[in-house]
């Protein structure tokens, strides 16, 4: 039987990590999406979509499907995911790699303010600013709905969910974004402080970029620290290493 691995995807990195997998003719690669966004795309490989239900679940799973290892490739804020993910892997004494792009670093010239969560985003944002570029996502609005002083822009793949800020505009996009389109969309907007979980990556740093130039502070959500005795990997090569693999080998 060919060796069967498990992606808990969703990001870049995860669809990458299946192209590279996938074109190595004696494994079984699965990707697992949580099915939160609409358009996912294609993927390489197999695709199943919903949640496990919890550790267990997941550890059910893996024992059903003869599953070898396990890459954890999801959004560096899904921490339950990761947790049940290196509790399955410890249950069942399958390997498990975690792939994380690096976070941002603030720059020369940047009025970053880290916090520890959207709640205390939302305690800073009054002394900060009154127009602010919300990019946090679509879930976890309730943490700024009762700034009804402050007007939010909120950026979203899909719709926002309830409870919102009572003055809000939604725009729907999905990155990349250029730091042209940042620039104009702060300019257009009148943004005086921007609000964004430390993703990392490239496709929504332009933001960043713009936010320095127009010298505009940017409250950064910090990363939910990994569960204890879990180390990640910063890269797709990375994730190949620690599964033993090489592209096209």
């Amino acid at each position: 039987m060919s060796p069967h691995i498990l992606i808990l995807g969703g990001t870049t990195e995860a669809r990458e990590l299946a192209a590279e997998l996938t074109a190595l003719p004696e494994l079984k690669v699965t990707t697992s999406l949580a099915g939160r966004v609409s358009r996912q795309g294609a993927l390489a490989g197999d695709v199943r979509i919903g949640g496990f239900g919890g550790t267990e679940g997941l550890a059910a799973w893996l024992r059903e499907h003869h599953v070898d290892a396990v890459v954890d490739a999801t959004h560096p804020f899904a921490a339950t995911i990761t947790a049940n993910a290196a509790r399955a892997g410890a249950a069942t004494g399958l390997p498990v790699v975690v792939l994380r792009r690096p976070g941002w670093q603030p720059g020369p010239g940047d009025h970053w303010h880290p916090v520890a969560s959207l709640s205390e985003a939302a305690e800073a944002l009054p002394a900060l600013g009154r127009r602010v570029l919300l990019t946090t996502g679509r879930l976890g609005l309730a943490a700024f709905a009762h700034l009804a002083q402050l007007h939010f822009v909120v950026r979203s793949v899909e719709p926002p969910e309830p409870p919102m800020p009572p003055d809000v505009d939604v725009l729907l996009a999905r990155g990349p974004f250029t730091v042209a389109d940042e620039s104009a969309l702060l300019h257009e907007h009148r943004i005086d402080v921007i609000v964004t979980k430390d993703s990392g990556g490239a496709a929504t740093a332009a933001k960043l970029t713009a936010a320095r130039e127009a010298g505009v502070p940017v409250v950064v959500v910090r990363r939910p620290p990994l569960p204890d005795g879990v180390s990640a990997v910063p890269d797709v090569a990375g994730a190949l290493e620690r599964l033993g693999l090489s592209p096209g080998r």
